[in-house]
């Protein structure tokens, strides 16, 4: 079992920065991948972005790739999201998760409650 806790969001102008956190117990969290996906308001929830267990291999996606970048530290059973050049089109609720292998696809095991990223024009 993997409880996942976000942190980190809050309201931000376009092209500002923010790094999301989550926060994991569990003493198997260094042997999960884990990932963040994100919903708008109207929309399926969408990959954002995803390390391996040992950190070694990430993926992102194409709408965030070289503005984002996810890391892990598996000391302190906690996986960021470093976001920076911000757009308007990236307001929405932030999730991580949990999983056994990496996956763009939301079927991940285990999600934290979202946090909430506001980012105005």
């Amino acid at each position: 079992q993997v409880q996942l806790v976000e942190s980190g969001g809050g309201l931000v102008q376009a092209g500002g920065s923010l790094r999301l956190s989550c926060a994991a117990s569990g003493r198997t969290f260094s042997r999960y991948a884990m990932g963040w996906f994100r919903q708008a308001p109207g929309k399926e929830r969408e990959f954002v972005a995803a390390i391996s267990w040992s950190g070694g291999s990430t993926a992102y996606a194409d709408s965030v790739k070289g503005r984002f970048t996810i890391s892990r530290d598996n000391a302190k059973n906690t996986v960021y999201l470093q976001m920076n050049r911000l757009k308007p089109e990236d307001t929405a609720v932030y999730y991580c998760a949990a999983n056994p292998v990496v996956t763009t696809v939301p079927s991940y095991n285990y999600w934290g409650q979202g946090t909430q990223v506001t980012v105005s024009s």
